[in-house]
C-alpha cells in the first residue's frame, strides 16, 4: 500500500526563517519548486518533496527525526556549497564503512539547515 516517500516537512516560525529556508533549499542546493501557497511551498529534491509551511509556532523540538540525507553525486561540492552561503558544516566530507553483510561503503558529510535541522550528504561508492 506505500509506494515511497511523499514529502518531509518543515515549519517555520518567522516570515524571515521561511525566506531563508527558500533560499537555501532552491538557490544553495538547486531544488525546484512544485506549488506554492500563501502558507507554504512545495519543492521538489529528485525522489521526493519538501513542503515548507511559514506559519510555524512554538518551541522547536528535535524529536524522533535524526536528520534528512539526501542523495548525492559529489559530496564535497555540496559540503563546499553550503560552507560558502555560510552554513555550518558540522561532520565533514569522509569515507565510511557500515559494517553490513555485505559491506556498505559510502562518503558523507553533515551541515545544519537554515532552521536548525540536520542534512546528511550521502553517496554511495
Amino acid at each position: 500500500m506505500i509506494t515511497g516517500l511523499h514529502h518531509i516537512s518543515l515549519k517555520c516560525g518567522t516570515p524571515e526563517e521561511f525566506e531563508k529556508a527558500k533560499a537555501f533549499y532552491l538557490n544553495i542546493l538547486g531544488f525546484k519548486t512544485v506549488r506554492e501557497w500563501p502558507e507554504g511551498i512545495m519543492i521538489d529534491f529528485g525522489n521526493g518533496k519538501l513542503e515548507i509551511f511559514s506559519n510555524g509556532s512554538g518551541i522547536k523540538t528535535k524529536g524522533a527525526l535524526r536528520h534528512i540525507a539526501f542523495a548525492t553525486d559529489n559530496v564535497d561540492e555540496m559540503a563546499e556549497k553550503v560552507k560558502k552561503a555560510g552554513y555550518d558544516v558540522f561532520i565533514e566530507p569522509n569515507d565510511i564503512v557500515i559494517k553490513s553483510e555485505p559491506e556498505f561503503h559510502a562518503r558523507m558529510a553533515f551541515c545544519f539547515g537554515p532552521l536548525g535541522e540536520e542534512i546528511e550528504f550521502f553517496q554511495e561508492r
